[in-house]
């Protein structure tokens, strides 16, 4: 098939899911330009990274050259998922430091848009490779968009869930979680590569993929069903103190704030969103580590001055 269809069956299928999970994030939306950061990393850093990751492994372990299928096996389900999720990960270590990642919903947000950077990729490259005719390349497509680009989605988005939970945890499971994140997105992978390197497991590689996209659709509802707890708990203490009114409590915390009419019109996006990162940085601040809580309680006064200005002039 031609590099054109190639590029566009690898981008658009990539480029929809990556829509969808962002439009999920429904109570704090992330901003466009860091999540499309992360997912140019998949693209071509963690892709360089991941390659290069490969090769090193197969050099120090004498499989380098080594075209019988016990070396390529070895390399499709040891070395490819230890290598790749490391890469792809490796920028989440980096971005959990930015203030725009602060909860497990965000580390699902950021390290999909990592690992559907990087399906789009090897995808491309896969079409490119495999499909030598136009059965072929319909059937890898069709394999390729919806079990194998997703897989490194879930993979990543899971370790950046891990991620998302360490950051604001306290004691010993604060360095435990990203090490269980990470192992639990070699698993993943691992699972995914040998279910598809044999003919008779591929059934089973197959079901593994539809559950675990069950499984991650679940996981980010049960996340921004959390969220909606925290905006409502923290709102409503504020709502004690005389800062909030009450009956913006629950448009707040839900979808409601979205429609018009509740209150004035030209304050209610600025108000909606200073109200819920207000409630979201009480949370932290409640779990946060010693060293972070100065920073956390100046933004929170910060929030609560910018309502009190808005409300005062607009209500």
């Amino acid at each position: 098939m031609t590099m054109t269809a190639s590029f566009i069956a690898a981008i658009i299928p990539m480029i929809l899911y990556l829509t969808i999970i962002w439009r999920a994030d429904k109570y704090e939306k992330e901003p466009l330009r860091f999540v499309a950061i992360h997912f140019l990393w998949g693209a071509v850093g963690a892709i360089i990274l991941g390659i290069s990751g490969s090769f090193i492994l197969t050099y120090l372990t004498g499989l380098i050259g080594n075209t019988s299928n016990i070396g390529k096996l070895v390399e499709t389900i040891i070395f490819a998922p230890f290598s790749e999720e490391l890469s792809k990960g490796f920028f989440l270590l980096y971005s959990i430091n930015s203030k725009q990642f602060d909860n497990i919903t965000d580390g699902l947000v950021y390290g999909s848009a990592i690992g559907l950077g990087f399906g789009m990729t090897e995808n491309f490259i896969y079409y490119i490779l495999f499909g030598t005719n136009l059965n072929s390349w319909l059937y890898i497509v069709i394999v390729r968009t919806f079990f194998s680009g997703l897989m490194h989605c879930i993979a990543t988005g899971t370790f950046g869930a891990f991620l998302g939970k360490a950051k604001f945890s306290t004691g010993i499971i604060k360095h435990i979680l990203p090490f269980a994140g990470l192992t639990l997105a070699i698993f993943i992978h691992f699972m995914w590569n040998i279910s598809v390197s044999f003919e008779g497991t591929y059934f089973y590689g197959f079901l593994f993929m539809t559950i675990l996209i069950v499984f991650f659709i679940i996981a980010f509802k049960f996340s921004l069903a959390q969220e909606q707890r925290i905006l409502e708990s923290e709102l409503s203490e504020e709502s004690s103190f005389g800062l909030v009114p009450k009956s913006h409590v629950i448009i707040l915390s839900s979808g409601l704030r979205f429609r018009q009419g509740w209150v004035a019109e030209n304050i209610r996006k600025t108000y909606a969103r200073i109200a819920v990162r207000l409630a979201f940085n009480k949370h932290q601040f409640r779990n946060c580590t010693y060293d972070m809580k100065d920073s956390i309680a100046l933004e929170i006064e910060k929030n609560r001055d910018a309502i009190r200005s808005i409300l005062s002039r607009n209500i």
